[in-house]
């Protein structure tokens, strides 16, 4: 297949003894695309001599199902992969989460964000800009930073009024307190300058989802002693930001492998929402496990 003839020259560079990781959300049945990211992670460390890790993202409790959360471990071990060490489940570490933000706010590197989303579409109107002109980031929209204006006694009067509230990363004071030359080393490409305020001011937590992936996924590869993030190519932007965090709370930096994103006939990458095929359905359909991962591209 034709991804893997793009991968191939990425192997030799994985870091002797590489941790790689591979981080699936709970959300429905993995897919091709799926075993195409679990596989390529697997490779990588099987190249570097390391291990691979897997981990459950399933902070999202309003999407995350247990039923899928054990689909996944079926069905990669139906694949034949195995991971080295327990799995880490990331709705069991919130407390973990909560000490991350809490070191944040301590630096004044956060503040409350008492903004719904019609807010911020007004304020961008009132801004003068079409929201499809709006400036945005990686993530959409960037926000006007309508709440980091906000006296602190009127955010603190708000807090205990019991207002609901989302914690937004103070961009520019974040900025200031990292260093200069950020920058992160992907495999075949060597070191790019990292440029977090593409982000704007990140919303790190909210109301229903008590820490954002973003602060999630860079907590946990530090305290797994990930060495080697593997991911598909639509999450390299989000390197940027998980960089100046690592500064921000002294985490190391590992290296990063961003594989090509399996596509379907419609050119579009494979997706739940958009119905591709599972590994359940081809398992059930008789396909082997060797000719699944042959249409994964290994």
């Amino acid at each position: 297949m034709p991804a893997i003839a793009r991968l191939r020259y990425l192997l030799p560079g994985s870091p002797k003894g590489a941790v790689t990781r591979f981080a699936p959300s709970p959300t429905g049945l993995l897919h091709l695309g799926h075993a195409h990211s679990a596989l390529f992670a697997a490779a990588l460390a099987e190249a570097a001599g390391g291990r691979v890790l897997l981990r459950l993202e399933d902070i999202d409790a309003t999407r995350c199902r247990p039923e899928f959360a054990a689909a996944i471990e079926a069905d990669l071990a139906w694949l034949g992969l195995a991971w080295d060490g327990p799995v880490r489940v990331q709705s069991r570490h919130m407390p973990e989460y909560r000490a991350a933000l809490d070191r944040l706010a301590a630096c004044g590197l956060l503040y409350p964000c008492f903004c719904t989303r019609a807010d911020i579409r007004r304020e961008v109107a009132a801004a003068g800009h079409a929201p499809h002109l709006a400036p945005r980031g990686p993530d959409g929209p960037l926000y006007p930073g309508t709440c980091r204006r906000l006296a602190a006694a009127a955010r603190a009067d708000r807090v205990a009024a019991g207002e609901p509230y989302a914690l937004r990363l103070d961009m520019g004071a974040a900025l200031a307190a990292a260093p200069a030359d950020l920058s992160f080393h992907e495999l075949g490409e060597g070191r790019l300058r990292c440029d977090p305020a593409q982000f704007g001011d990140v919303v790190l937590a909210r109301k229903d989802t008590p820490a954002s992936y973003h602060l999630c996924v860079t907590h946990d590869d530090a305290v797994q002693g990930v060495t080697l993030v593997t991911r598909g190519a639509d999450l390299k932007p989000a390197t940027h930001l998980h960089r100046l965090l690592q500064a921000l709370l002294g985490w190391p930096e590992p290296a990063y492998a961003h594989h090509p994103l399996l596509l379907g006939p419609d050119g579009r990458r494979l997706a739940k929402r958009d119905g591709a095929p599972s590994l359940r359905a081809l398992r059930e359909a008789g396909r082997t496990p060797a000719e699944v991962r042959a249409l994964a591209g290994w």
